[in-house]
């Protein structure tokens, strides 16, 4: 099981919306680099989801429940299906992942416009050091 960050602008598609509808297709990826990460993506892989903008923090988890496909909007795109996990007990800001200073080779930080990208497992670690990721949430899949 891979994980995933994948970044929305919460006045547009937040957290809330994907927690009500409990299953949506992740669409409107046009970056090429984003695309390929979402190509990656296999059914039961994880997502941490990103609210862009001015909160600009991870919100909350969900699932990979699809094959990626070929966006019918787009052909050079890609979508999957997602679905609702839960919320994070806290928000993570940008600012506090920055002021770890241990992730400043990781895309979120060096590519501030990239939508998708892979998350490192050394984040994940440390995500479970701040009690907000839970190791058996693994073996759920």
């Amino acid at each position: 099981m891979a994980y995933f960050l994948v970044k929305t602008e919460p006045a547009d598609y937040g957290l809330d919306d994907l927690e009500g509808e409990r299953r949506t297709v992740w669409d409107g990826v046009r970056n090429p680099q984003a695309v390929r990460f979402i190509a990656q993506m296999r059914p039961g892989d994880r997502l941490l989801l990103y609210h862009s903008g001015a909160q600009a923090a991870l919100v909350g988890l969900a699932r990979v429940v699809s094959w990626p496909r070929p966006d019918p909007a787009d052909p050079r795109s890609q979508v999957v299906e997602v679905e609702f996990e839960r919320r994070l007990a806290r928000p993570v800001t940008l600012r506090e992942i920055k002021a770890s200073k241990l992730f400043a080779d990781w895309s979120l930080v060096r590519q501030p416009r990239l939508s998708v990208m892979a998350v490192p497992e050394r984040f994940l670690h440390w995500l479970r050091g701040q009690g907000l990721l839970d190791p058996e949430e693994e073996e759920r899949g």
